[in-house]
Parts: C-alpha cells; sequence; structure tokens
C-alpha cells in the first residue's frame, strides 16, 4: 500500500527528541517528492524558519546554517522566509547570506523578513554569556551548555515587552538608536550588578565572541568576503568596564540592518499568497520537541516553542491542517546537561565510532550518545503529534571497527520497586532515579549506505527499522488501543549525502512484520 499525500499544504519539519536529528535534509526531500508526484517545477513556494535564531544548526547541501533555512540549497523555492517566531541577528543574516550567495545559491534576492521578527544583538549575547558565568560562579549550578547566541536574552525581551523589531530598520535611526541605547544600558547594569561579573571576566566576554566568530567564519574570512575586523568584538567596548561604545554598536547594527532593508516586509501576505496559488509551505523548526520550553526539562530547553503549532503563530496564518514530519536518528544524542537515561559514556566500540560524528552545528560541541529511546519520541506521538517519520543515520550503527554486539532500543522505564513507565515522567526529580528498560536487536555486517531500497537492507536491519518504530507506538499508545491511522516511516537516510535516502518503506502495518527482536 502506497504512503498517503500530504494531508495539508501546510508542512512542519519537527524534530522529536532533542535536536540534532538530521531535518534539514527533510526539506530537499519533500520538495524532490512534490515535484515528482505534482510535476511542478516549483510545487513549494515558501521554506519559512519557524522558531529560534543562530543557535540552530542545520546542514543541508554541505553548507553548515544557523539563521537560514536549509530551503537555500534547492533554487525553486521562491521564498525564503523568517517568520515572527525567530530572533535574528542582522549581522549574523549578512555573515551567512554572502557566502552562500558566493557559491550562487542566490539566497539574498529570496530572503523574506517578517517586520515583526524581532532583532538580536551584541547585548543579548553578552547576557547570554553573563548568565551562564552567574550559573557556574554564583550559584554552582553545572554549565548549560550555551551557544552563546543571545537567544534566552532575546526572548526575554520579548517577554518583557523590550523588543527590538525588523520594521525598526525601516523608519528613523534616531528612534532605533534610543531603543538600542536604553537596551545597553539595562544589559550592563544586569551583567554587573545581577550576574556579578568581574571587569576581568567582562573582559573575557568581547574575547569569547571574537574567537567563536572568527573561527566560525573562517572559510569566509580566507575567500576574501570579509575582513578579520568584522569579527572584532572589542571595539564594542566603552571606554569604562560595565560600558558599550554606543555610537559604534548603533552604527554597525544599524548598517546592517540597512543592508537588509529591501528583504523585510509582511510575510503574513506571501504564505497566504502561497496558500491561494495551491503552492506549499514548508516550516523549518529549530531545536526540537524536548527542547521546547514549556515540554521540556529547565535550564535545557530553548527559549522559544520548538514543535508544530508554532506554525500558526510565527507564520501568522489561521489554525488549520498542518502535516507533521517528526524526525530523529536511528539512536539519541544530547547536548549540556540534560538527564539521558540511554546514555553510553563507558569506552564502547560502537560508541567511540559514533562520537567521532556527533558534534554540534553550530558550536563545534561534543554531544553525548546514547541507545534509541523510544519512550520519549512516544510522548512526542502522542502528545505533540506527527504524520510521518524520517530517521536518520541508521548507516552508523553496522558492525565493524571492533563492534560485533547487540543493538537496543529503550521500551519504557523503571524505578527502584519495578514500576514501569511508558511516558516520560514530567517531574524531572522522578526522571532521574529510573533506569532504561532495554529490547535487544541483532546487529548486521554490510555496509547499508550503498542501499537505495528497503528491499535491499539486510534482514536485521529490517528488523531494527521495524522495532524502532513498534517501540514508539507502543509506548505511545500503551494501555490503549491504537489509531487507525499510524504514522508512517517516510524517509530512511542511510548516510550523509542527498541521494542516500530509502523511500519505499511499507506502510506501517507491513512494516511491523519485520520486527524481529532478539
Amino acid at each position: 500500500m502506497a504512503l498517503s499525500d500530504f494531508k495539508s499544504r501546510l508542512i512542519a519539519d519537527c524534530g522529536i527528541s532533542m535536536g540534532d536529528e538530521g531535518k534539514g535534509r527533510l526539506i530537499s526531500e519533500v520538495v524532490e517528492e512534490l515535484r515528482s508526484s505534482t510535476g511542478e517545477a516549483n510545487p513549494v513556494d515558501v521554506v519559512i524558519k519557524i522558531n529560534g535564531g543562530a543557535n540552530s544548526g542545520h546542514t543541508a547541501g554541505g553548507l553548515k546554517l544557523n539563521l537560514l533555512p536549509a530551503g537555500v540549497v534547492d533554487q525553486s523555492v521562491t521564498h525564503l522566509a523568517i517568520g515572527t517566531g525567530v530572533v535574528a541577528d542582522p549581522r549574523k543574516f549578512l555573515w551567512e547570506l554572502k557566502p552562500v550567495d558566493a557559491k550562487g545559491y542566490r539566497v539574498t534576492e529570496r530572503l523574506a523578513i517578517d517586520e515583526r521578527t524581532m532583532v538580536s544583538d551584541l547585548t543579548h549575547r553578552l547576557l547570554d554569556l553573563a548568565w551562564e558565568t552567574y550559573r557556574v560562579n554564583v550559584i554552582n549550578e553545572e554549565p548549560r551548555g550555551s551557544t552563546g547566541r543571545g537567544i534566552t536574552p532575546s526572548y526575554q525581551d520579548e517577554v518583557g515587552q523590550f523588543q527590538i523589531f525588523y520594521c525598526d530598520f525601516l523608519y528613523e535611526k534616531e528612534a532605533y538608536a534610543e531603543k538600542l541605547s536604553q537596551k545597553a544600558d539595562r544589559a550592563c547594569r544586569i551583567i554587573q550588578h545581577v550576574c556579578r561579573v568581574t571587569e576581568d571576566q567582562w573582559n573575557g566576554l568581547f574575547e569569547t565572541l571574537t574567537q567563536a566568530e572568527t573561527r566560525a567564519n573562517a572559510e569566509s574570512t580566507e575567500a576574501g568576503l570579509f575582513s578579520a575586523s568584522d569579527f572584532d568584538f572589542t571595539r564594542f567596548k566603552g571606554d569604562a568596564p560595565f560600558t558599550l561604545n554606543i555610537n559604534e554598536l548603533v552604527d554597525v547594527y544599524w548598517d546592517a540592518g540597512q543592508q537588509l532593508r529591501d528583504r523585510i516586509g509582511d510575510v503574513r501576505n506571501i504564505v497566504r499568497d502561497a496558500e491561494n496559488a495551491g503552492k506549499y509551505v514548508i516550516g523549518e523548526y529549530g531545536q526540537a520537541y524536548w527542547l521546547d520550553k514549556r515540554q521540556g526539562f529547565s535550564p535545557n530547553v530553548s527559549a522559544s516553542h520548538t514543535y508544530a503549532p508554532e506554525f500558526f503563530n510565527s507564520a501568522c496564518v489561521p489554525v488549520q491542517p498542518l502535516h507533521v514530519f517528526g524526525v530523529a536518528k536511528a539512536y539519541d544524542t544530547k547536548v549540556g546537561t540534560h538527564v539521558f537515561l540511554t546514555q553510553v559514556d563507558e569506552p564502547h566500540p560502537l560508541f567511540d565510532r559514533l562520537k567521532k560524528l556527533e558534534f554540534g552545528t553550530s558550536t563545534g560541541r561534543q554531544r553525548m550518545v546514547g541507545w534509541y529511546d523510544a519512550v520519549e519520541k512516544a510522548d512526542t506521538l502522542r502528545y505533540g503529534g506527527f504524520d510521518d517519520l524520517m530517521i536518520n543515520k541508521i548507516d552508523a550503527l553496522g558492525q565493524g571497527d571492533g563492534w560485533e554486539g547487540n543493538l537496543k532500543i529503550c521500551v519504557a522505564y523503571e524505578d527502584a520497586s519495578g514500576k514501569r513507565y511508558y511516558s516520560v515522567p514530567r517531574n524531572d526529580a522522578l526522571r532521574k532515579t529510573l533506569s532504561p528498560i532495554y529490547q535487544e536487536y541483532a546487529g548486521w555486517t554490510e555496509d547499508i549506505s550503498h542501499a537505495r531500497s528497503f528491499a535491499e537492507l539486510p534482514t536485521e536491519a529490517k528488523a531494527y527499522v521495524a522495532g524502532m518504530v513498534r517501540s514508539v507506538i507502543d509506548a505511545a499508545f500503551h494501555g490503549e488501543e491504537c489509531p487507525d491511522e499510524l504514522p508512517n516511516l517516510r524517509y530512511l537516510g542511510v548516510g550523509p549525502m542527498p541521494a542516500q535516502i530509502i523511500k519505499d518503506i511499507p506502510e506501517t502495518r507491513e512494516l511491523l512484520v519485520f520486527d524481529r527482536p532478539v
């Protein structure tokens, strides 16, 4: 039985774990499938970034992107939109736009930044680092693992009603300068008196940002697109400690905003026009369900809403049917101080290999690695909902390099008394006391990165694929009857390249026949 068509022309690309699932590669697969099924050269009119900011890294077509949607790689997409749920540094836009334009992707001319997208700037980045210093040095917490991109402080301005919007770049510089000056004064006072940053630490904030952006933009600097001074943050320091050079700050950010002026407009109408024309709109999300500020576990959450319903707020469209993709990996990773019940942290040949693959796109930080946790993904299905699945990196689990054991899937949790949990406890103190219950699957020796159809996979890999899907469904609907319509595994990634995708996976009930645990 063939997979059903998309139930809506609005499609959401969502992570169902803790981020880093490979959501960026989904965009091209959906565009290509729609191009084939509709016969249209450009069936997708808009790819819109829904939430987050420069903290959400995507890799697409070999490009490492933060602010820009992964839809940049497909030039048939007319509009690359930035929704109102995003916080965006205008300088970061330019640092990404120039390199991808230089590679021929025509991104600037397709970019559309909503007027009500919030501006993130230096003050937010300083606060981000200062709050991390406060956590470690004042209240003796573990470092949260912030990206230093200023995302949480930017959203705090939204809650505190101190926003600067991109539409501010369309009016008078004096009004913008007043808002930014007030913001800078508040930030400096908070850093000094609340975060209790020392003078040496204050100076270190600018050095940290300079080193981070110099490193991140080294390739563009070598190509002559930027000079080293573009990434020198020390020029924004004031003459006295805990002050900023306001004139320099205003001039630099105003100039960046003016370079984007022609790309600022009303994204609501772009999305509406696409719908009226019968075109598709893909919403691209940063982070994932368990990093949602309301559903996840503080402090290891993002400051935005990271799951499907945010589509309607960020794109400013009425609530209507939405086709949701849940994207995961064939094993799990996390970054920061998360509770990671399925983590494998002792020396292990498979996980030693996986760790060589797992570094954050935005930060370069080493990710923690563990077995596939079906319980987390089941809660995403039960309470968040998704219509189709994409699972990536199953090719990384093949035997070799000293690895010959069984694979494991976490199908439930258990407490000290033997009580089992098929859902993630909402109380983090309870969650920390639980242990994973595993179902084991035989491994395989074949290199499956060359497989292009489900039939080409070895029996053991087919069983593991079926087991990943079954375990999510069983936990999501534990104790109740399964619904008639279940999500299908639409795409299976067997390597990082665009061609390394299997698309002919059987419909879910047929797929589950292949489930063969040890």
